[in-house]
């Protein structure tokens, strides 16, 4: 029998996060350690996704009762992680299994997956739904930051979208719907924002609505990109054959490096673009996700820049929001003194 240990995490937002679904001040999560062999793993999912926190813990106690040793090579971690239980609960555990390898090899975790050297590349930084103004404020606020991010689905979408671009005339913009619309929807309410400069649409109609986001994309002349729509390889062919452009990757609803990795490698097949994408999580789940950053078209890693209360240290900003690996082997994270637990 194995020891896991595992810990809820509540995350403070610096500002309250309102998306289509509703507003946040708080997100929660959890960290999980493979006792003895320092490998950690993240496992947070919003609270729409329906996933509770029991559900996290049994697959937790269920794999730490398996027999068979931790695999010692990364192509035996996807067998050994399985494909049953809650994403973000797999996540955890196959980040852990996944920094335990390179740790104890002494190589960072792109090094352990044979990746290229993540190139310097921004992230895009999200902000909100608020006031036109206070939109505006925040994006003049942020005027280092080449790439934002605008999170749409309410009444008065077009003046939010005019009001950030004219304090940012030099900003690339995507705007992101997380699912709010119907296609007929979307396509009336974005075309207007073409005439903006938006680089490109996040996730216009519901997860399902597979025939809907191809719609939306024969009627734009900008990459149509699925996020909430992916969590399957069978999700990506689906949407490969509708035409859609791009996917959104993100390790806790994919369930880790494995499986995103497969998805990444299939999408270039199939000639999509790859955003790299997070949840609210923490810089451990954000570190993690940075090391695939050579294999990827935009970079939507801000999770850390939203945070009060970061409980790791690891992946760092510049100025202009470009990512800087941790100098450390794994993921190359370090737990905050904070939170009681001592980093081996």
């Amino acid at each position: 029998m194995y020891e896991f240990q595992w810990q809820p995490l509540t995350f403070q937002l610096r500002n309250p996060f309102r998306v289509a679904h509703g507003t946040s001040q708080t997100r929660h999560g959890w960290w999980l350690r493979l006792s003895g062999d320092c490998g950690w793993g993240e496992g947070t999912i919003p609270p729409y996704y329906g996933i509770s926190n029991e559900e996290m813990i049994a697959f937790w106690q269920m794999m730490a009762k398996r027999r068979s040793p931790f695999p010692e090579t990364v192509a035996e971690i996807a067998e050994w992680v399985g494909g049953n239980g809650p994403a973000p609960a797999r996540c955890a555990l196959d980040l852990a299994l996944h920094d335990r390898l390179a740790r104890m090899q002494g190589v960072s975790l792109y090094e352990l997956l044979g990746l290229p050297k993540p190139p310097p590349q921004p992230t895009a930084v999200t902000i909100g739904i608020d006031s036109p103004a206070a939109m505006a404020q925040m994006a003049r606020q942020m005027t280092s930051y080449p790439v934002l991010k605008l999170k749409l689905g309410s009444e008065n979408d077009e003046i939010r979208v005019a009001a950030v671009r004219a304090v940012r005339p030099d900003v690339r913009l995507w705007v992101d719907a997380n699912a709010a619309w119907s296609p007929e929807e979307a396509v009336s309410r974005l075309k207007p924002l073409l005439g903006y400069g938006l680089e490109l649409v996040e996730q216009p109609v519901p997860p399902t609505d597979v025939r809907g986001m191809g719609f939306v994309q024969s009627q734009l002349d900008v990459p149509v990109v699925a996020d909430e729509s992916v969590q399957t390889l069978a999700d990506v062919e689906k949407l490969a054959a509708v035409g859609v452009q791009g996917i959104n990757v993100k390790l806790m609803k994919v369930g880790g490096v494995a499986p995103a990795l497969a998805i990444i490698h299939r999408a270039r097949e199939l000639g999509l673009r790859v955003m790299l994408g997070c949840m609210v999580e923490s810089s451990l789940g954000v570190t993690a996700m940075a090391h695939l950053a050579g294999l990827a078209d935009w970079l939507d890693l801000d999770a850390p820049l939203l945070l009060v209360n970061d409980p790791f240290v690891g992946v760092t900003y510049s100025d202009t929001a470009v990512l800087q690996l941790p100098q450390r082997p794994g993921i190359g994270v370090v737990l905050r003194e904070s939170l009681g637990v001592t980093d081996a």
